[in-house]
């Protein structure tokens, strides 16, 4: 079976799992899978430099926001 690079880095995260948390781990993506049985992944949804230009801005604003909420609730 040929696998893609996205499903490689899921495998080299998964094999330095330790035991306990791979067998948690695989148990749960076969509970998942059964939601679904005949899903594939689409890898395709990558997301694009302006999804993560926008998503970065949004981010900051978002923290901006909680600082000044954090800073005046100091004062």
């Amino acid at each position: 079976m040929q696998i893609n690079p996205q499903e490689e880095v899921l495998l080299d995260a998964f094999r330095r799992l330790p035991p306990d948390a791979a067998a948690e781990l695989s148990a749960l993506a076969q509970r998942l899978a059964a939601l679904a049985p005949d899903t594939r992944i689409d890898w395709s949804d990558s997301w694009s430099d302006a999804d993560l230009q926008e998503f970065t801005a949004a981010s900051l604003r978002r923290f901006e926001a909680e600082e000044e909420e954090v800073s005046g609730e100091t004062r």
